[in-house]
């Protein structure tokens, strides 16, 4: 199993996609904890990265098709909440 912690604002530290099998227990910032799936993170996961692309104007692999200009690829924090497991 594994175990993560959620931050003040909300967010927990996933940079990549669990395996889809995994258990994964989440220590929310209440007190509470819940265990969520490996694949339901993982859909959380990329709810997330698509909003941070489309509001970065990126195509779906993350490259700006616009002027070079530096722009971060990807996301290091989900923001979680209790109830999202199901």
């Amino acid at each position: 199993m594994i175990s993560l912690q959620q931050d003040p604002e909300g967010f927990v530290r996933m940079k990549r996609h669990f395996p889809a099998g995994a258990s994964v227990a989440i220590l929310f910032t209440d007190g509470t904890q819940e265990i969520f799936t490996g694949q339901r993170l993982n859909e959380i996961y990329d709810q997330a990265l698509a909003a941070y692309r489309a509001g970065n104007h990126l195509d779906a692999k993350g490259f700006n098709r616009g002027p070079r200009k530096m722009v971060q690829q990807g996301i290091d924090f989900v923001a979680v909440a209790p109830g999202m497991s199901t």
